[in-house]
């Protein structure tokens, strides 16, 4: 007969510093970074304030440890599944709701609205993200043949984050389904073969 001892609930519990970390990212962004304190984090990660501090010195740390964790979380557009660059394109414009059902947009957007003037070192972590999403959609944009791949993938930038920011402010979907039919149009007009089509049937017209 062989017995086994009763697994210890403590040895699958994640460390502190992740309890923290994962607190946070929750909170963050479903309640917004201002109106969240350090002790309804703690109180989150069952963790006391002191141990918070431990890993974390300050707020503005958790702050930028909070974005650099989502940003190893986002999905590059570039791996994204899909049959090819215009799927995972198109993928951009899937809407996704919280878990309370708002419409809560881009937490890199959310970060830099709320820290602009509280928290400037958390600027420079955005403009990072921000620049690194851009430059992914261009990669996209080259790989699908656009004539100007630059122009088009700035385009399809801009609509994400208008779409993203619009629909926060609204919590309505609206914005995401005309900025993805905007991008549908752009990319039709968008690959050579598309402008030469279009300009032989204009020449057979006349």
């Amino acid at each position: 007969m062989t017995t086994t001892r009763p697994v210890d609930a403590a040895m699958h519990r994640p460390a502190p510093r992740d309890r923290i970390l994962a607190a946070a990212t929750g909170l963050f962004y479903v309640e917004g970074i201002n109106a969240t304190g350090v002790e309804t984090i703690a109180s989150e990660a069952h963790v006391s304030k002191r141990t918070l501090y431990k890993y974390f010195p300050s707020k503005v740390a958790l702050v930028e440890q909070y974005l650099t964790h989502l940003r190893e979380m986002v999905v590059d557009p570039r791996d994204a599944q899909g049959d090819g660059p215009r799927e995972r394109l198109m993928q951009l414009f899937a809407v996704s709701r919280s878990g309370d059902g708002r419409l809560r947009g881009c937490p890199f957007h959310n970060a830099a609205v709320e820290a602009a003037s509280a928290m400037p070192e958390v600027t420079e972590v955005v403009h990072t993200q921000k620049r690194a999403f851009a430059d992914a959609i261009v990669d996209l944009c080259r790989e699908y043949g656009a004539r100007d791949p630059d122009l088009l993938g700035h385009q399809i930038a801009l609509l994400y984050e208008g779409a993203a920011a619009l629909s926060t402010s609204l919590n309505d979907v609206a914005s995401w389904v005309c900025a993805r039919t905007t991008v549908e149009m752009l990319l039709e007009c968008a690959r050579p073969d598309t402008r030469s089509t279009s300009l032989t049937a204009t020449a057979r017209d006349r």
